[in-house]
C-alpha cells in the first residue's frame, strides 16, 4: 500500500506517512464534529503520525470547542512527546473538567518530562485551584511510581493550610534540584 496518499487501515483509521503533513489540517478540522466516532478516527489518525502532529495538536488544546480540546489532549497523551508538557500543563486550568482530566493523565504519562513545566507553573499560578488540583493528582501518581522523594515537598505543600504561599516556594526548591542533578549528570 503507498503511504504517501491517504490509506485506510481495517479500523478505518487514517494511515498518513509521517513526511505527508498535508493531511494534518484536515485531521485537526476533522476533530471538530458531531459524530464522536468520526472525531474519534480523526484523533487516532494523529497519533498515528505522532510527533509531526504535535504542534497542531497544541494550537487544538486552546480552541473555543471542548470537545476539539478533549480530543487534542487525549491524542497528545497517546503521543507523550514530552514538547506537549508545558501546554499539557496549561491545560489542567482549563474551564472542563474532562480536559482537565485528560491534560492529567498526559503529564502522569510523561513522567519526569512533566515535572518541570509544572513546577514553572504552580510557582507562577499557585492560586489557580484547577491547576493545584490537577498537579495533586499528577505529582501524588508520580509519587507512587518512584518519585515520591523529589515532588513529596510540593504535595505537602499542596496540603498545607496556605498553598497559595508554600506551594511556589516548595516549587522552586525542586526545580532548584532537578537542575542541579541535571547539571551533575552532564558533568
Amino acid at each position: 500500500m503507498n503511504k504517501s496518499k491517504d490509506a485506510v487501515d481495517q479500523n478505518n483509521v487514517v494511515q498518513v506517512d509521517e513526511a505527508d503533513h498535508t493531511a494534518i489540517p484536515r485531521l485537526i478540522g476533522g476533530m471538530d464534529c458531531a459524530d464522536v466516532e468520526t472525531c474519534q478516527k480523526a484523533r487516532l489518525s494523529l497519533v498515528s503520525i505522532g510527533k509531526p502532529a504535535v504542534g497542531p495538536l497544541i494550537e487544538a488544546l486552546r480552541s473555543r470547542k471542548l470537545w476539539v480540546r478533549w480530543e487534542a489532549a487525549k491524542a497528545l497523551g497517546q503521543i507523550a512527546d514530552p514538547v506537549a508538557a508545558e501546554a499539557l500543563v496549561g491545560a489542567l486550568r482549563d474551564k472542563e473538567f474532562a480536559v482537565r482530566w485528560l491534560a492529567a493523565e498526559a503529564l502522569i504519562g510523561l513522567g519526569r518530562d512533566a515535572l518541570k513545566p509544572l513546577l514553572a507553573e504552580l510557582m507562577k499560578h499557585a492560586d489557580a485551584q484547577w491547576l493545584r488540583q490537577g498537579a495533586y493528582l499528577v505529582l501524588r501518581t508520580l509519587a507512587q511510581r518512584s518519585l515520591r522523594a523529589t515532588v513529596q515537598p510540593v504535595l505537602d505543600a499542596l496540603d498545607g493550610v496556605q498553598p497559595g504561599i508554600e506551594v511556589p516556594l516548595a516549587a522552586r526548591k525542586v526545580l532548584d534540584t532537578l537542575r542541579k542533578e541535571e547539571e551533575s549528570e552532564v558533568k
